[in-house]
């Protein structure tokens, strides 16, 4: 027998809990089906526990640039104890009675679209209204000759490990190369990065790179761009990984941060209408439809790997199957690499902004030469901000910070992008004295005209 949903949720990570919280909420009949534990990929594997484990250190480090502390020390025992309260010890029956008690049917199964609004969920065949796919990511692995030989590690070993390795090389320069990096290496473990690229963070400002590498290298870090991992084998206890310079690095654990994929494949999207692009992405519309009755949210859509976009588009379609629809709009998303010290964007680059035409002021500036915040918080204080303005028509279109904290203030530039308020009004605002949002006015003093001819 089939049972009929208002909803079916395919995937409940960040956006499908967010969405079907939503629904449940509005007296919706939901049934959220997951088949690894509810929460997904962040929750247990990624953002959480990493961001648990990137604490410490950071906690340190902000400890011995402040004066007049002394003393601090790590200890793994304790954070990767706390790391596993934090993604619940792998455990998701919380998370199921909760969503049981609001009224949702939870199905734990691996599941598959089958036709129009129709659903295979291990044995159980059920029927919806309206279907919100929300299945994720998954991490790519590229292939590296001899890796069966050696011991390899994703985002999900990395950040569950028990015990740290003495050595590792982190393969890729994005996000999460950095990130893993940081954290292994504040850990006191002897850490390789190795990227293709000629910088890291390439989605970035080069000057972003430029400051992320000299951040990791000042951790100790040992950074190797424009090289690509070609061969792997096992030397005595530990391995080797060879690249394609003729250059090779000793270490114990081979560590993939080589980005992530749509998890869409022989999922049966297409019975029910449902596109893909050559990324194995789901074409979304501005309001998150991918079909007649069917939506997508989050990684699955290729959109922006973020989950507070999961979320946001979560609350999108929520919202338009409740009758209160409006668009999903992507300017000024805020990004943020939980390094030491923090480093966050929001806008578009220069390059981007050449791209589209557009005539350009920018400015740079040296927090440490500019404020007194830094000096409050820190010894040898660092940071820098960057913004990027349109000239034609008066706004902040692009923002970046390398920096204590900017993760959190980062946020003044992405409302300012987002709200395309007049540069007019934020040469206006009075921040808080000492504060590190002090720069953005500063910055906005020293915009330097810039105009391409394309």
């Amino acid at each position: 027998m089939e049972e009929h949903f208002d909803v079916a949720v395919l995937g409940m990570g960040p956006g499908g809990e967010v969405a079907a919280s939503r629904l449940l909420k509005a007296g919706r009949k939901v049934a959220v089906i997951e088949r690894e534990l509810i929460g997904g990929e962040c929750a247990y594997w990624a953002c959480v526990p990493s961001k648990t484990l990137l604490r410490p250190p950071d906690a340190r480090t902000a400890a011995n640039r402040a004066a007049g502390v002394t003393g601090v020390s790590l200890d793994w025992a304790a954070a990767s104890d706390y790391r596993d309260y934090m993604i619940r010890h792998l455990d998701d029956k919380a998370q199921v009675d909760g969503y049981t008690g609001q009224g949702a049917t939870v199905i734990k199964a691996e599941a598959r679209i089958i036709g129009p609004g129709t659903l295979q969920a291990g044995d159980t065949t059920l029927t919806a209204d309206d279907i919100i796919i929300a299945t994720g990511s998954e991490a790519v692995v590229p292939e590296l000759e001899g890796a069966e030989n050696v011991t390899t590690w994703t985002n999900r070993e990395t950040f569950t490990a028990t015990e740290l390795p003495k050595r590792a090389v982190v393969i890729g320069g994005s996000a999460v190369g950095t990130e893993t990096a940081t954290f292994l290496a504040r850990f006191g473990v002897d850490v390789t990065l190795v990227h293709r690229g000629q910088a890291l963070l390439e989605r970035e400002e080069p000057r972003v790179g430029d400051l992320a590498r000299f951040h990791l290298e000042e951790a100790g870090v040992k950074v190797r761009l424009g090289a690509r991992a070609v061969r792997a084998r096992r030397e005595g206890t530990g391995s080797v990984l060879e690249l394609d310079d003729g250059t090779s690095v000793s270490t114990d654990i081979i560590i993939f941060a080589t980005g992530r994929r749509p998890r869409s494949k022989d999922l049966g999207f297409e019975t029910a209408g449902v596109t893909l692009n050559d990324r194995g992405a789901v074409h979304i519309d501005d309001h998150c439809r991918a079909g007649d009755t069917v939506w997508a949210i989050g990684d699955v859509t290729g959109v922006m790997p973020f989950t507070h976009i999961a979320k946001y588009q979560g609350r999108i379609v929520a919202d338009a199957i409740l009758g209160r629809p409006r668009p999903a709009t992507y300017e000024g998303i805020p990004r943020v690499v939980f390094g030491d010290p923090e480093i966050a964007a929001a806008g578009i680059t220069q390059a981007q902004a050449d791209e589209q035409g557009r005539s350009t002021a920018f400015a740079e500036l040296d927090l440490a030469k500019s404020l007194t915040r830094p000096w409050t918080y820190e010894q040898e204080p660092r940071g820098h901000l960057g913004l990027l303005t349109d000239t034609d028509e008066g706004i902040l279109i692009g923002a970046w910070a390398v920096s204590p904290l900017a993760g959190e203030w980062i946020h003044q530039a992405s409302l300012a992008i987002r709200a395309r308020i007049p540069i007019a009004a934020l040469h206006d605002q009075v921040a808080q004295f000492p504060s590190y949002s002090e720069a953005f006015q500063m910055a906005l003093e020293n915009l330097k005209y810039r105009k391409e001819t394309l």
